[in-house]
């Protein structure tokens, strides 16, 4: 079934009966991480705030209901991460607001929930579990407009927006804390993730997710400038793939890694494979000023050293993915578009 995990199956097994918490496990790309874990025997504990417009949903977890524990709580509070980060193995770090339009409305919000959050599982784990590896998902967005292309991990970080900012404080936080306080910690650096699961209600947390939706109600897709730039795309089992491999790779430590796809789409190729799926019809409309002031134009990074290191390399090209993500959500539609 297109609601299967299977790209990371066998990264996953490596994990088989260990303590696992993954923070923002009720989202999209948590809890297919934690669906992947619990389905290769992993003892999975998920926290979540379910703070509204976030995209979590419990119907995320339906596969693995029985399997997994859930805590509802918000990573600022330091009493309820001390509650369960003791005896954790490996700590996934999915939970932040990942909006750049938010962020420039609510800058503040964002510092609270991109920066202080990361701030206090980072104290949590120095007081009471300095032996659990952190794996932090971090974005592209670090890089803002890309000088050369692909972008490698030494192009200059100059973010556009305030999201890029804080994700950038944050990834410096995990870093300081491997030094200084021997933490082990690694950060991956995710581009645009799409799949199953992912959040379709707002209009704010990345184009592909804002596509699927208007062409799952039959709507005319909107391509901003006539969608000339071009990006990477990584499906959501890759990313959970190159995830759990971080997490076990003892040289990983302590640093940063792209993820990204062999090849680049503009975002017209984009739609018009959607197009081929959904016969959906897309129109070109002026870029809105507020998304034109951040657009980082063409963007695709270079993940070698990620490959080299673990061997991951992104397995579902664009037009499977899309194929697996419609029918997916042509299933469950009723769970994921009327919320």
């Amino acid at each position: 079934m297109p609601d299967e995990i299977t790209a990371a199956c066998s990264s996953a097994a490596s994990y088989t009966g260990q303590q696992v918490l993954v923070t923002g496990g009720l989202g999209f790309i948590g809890s297919n991480l934690a669906i992947a874990l619990a389905r290769a025997g992993a003892r999975v504990t998920v926290l979540d705030a379910m703070l509204p417009q976030y995209g979590a949903r419990r119907f995320n977890l339906d596969p693995i209901k029985e399997r997994v524990t859930v805590e509802i709580a918000d990573m600022r509070d330091a009493a309820a991460l001390a509650r369960v980060i003791g005896g954790q193995e490996f700590i996934f770090q999915l939970a932040g607001q990942v909006s750049h339009l938010r962020s420039m409305e609510d800058p503040s919000g964002d510092l609270e929930i991109n920066c202080r959050t990361q701030l206090s599982l980072l104290e949590s784990c120095r007081k009471y579990n300095r032996s659990a590896r952190l794996v932090l998902a971090s974005t592209r967005q670090v890089y803002g407009r890309p000088q050369w292309l692909p972008v490698g991990e030494d192009h200059p970080t100059a973010p556009v927006d305030i999201n890029g900012v804080h994700k950038l404080a944050a990834e410096e936080y995990y870093r300081l804390y491997h030094r200084v306080h021997g933490l082990w910690t690694v950060a991956l650096r995710l581009t645009n993730t799409y799949g199953p699961r992912m959040d379709l209600v707002t209009a704010d947390k990345g184009v592909v997710g804002v596509f699927v939706r208007r062409a799952l109600l039959g709507e005319t897709l909107q391509l901003f400038g006539g969608g000339r730039q071009r990006r990477d795309f990584n499906y959501v089992d890759d990313v959970v793939d190159a995830l759990l491999l971080a997490g076990h790779c003892d040289d990983a430590a302590g640093r940063v890694f792209n993820l990204g796809y062999p090849q680049a789409y503009s975002l017209r190729e984009l739609v018009e494979i959607l197009g081929e799926i959904t016969g959906t019809p897309f129109e070109n409309v002026p870029f809105p000023r507020e998304r034109s002031a951040i657009e980082i134009g063409d963007y695709w990074g270079d993940f070698a050293k990620l490959a080299a290191l673990t061997g991951w390399r992104p397995r579902t090209d664009l037009a499977a993915g899309l194929r697996h993500t419609i029918a997916f959500f042509r299933r469950y539609g009723g769970e994921y578009l009327d919320r």
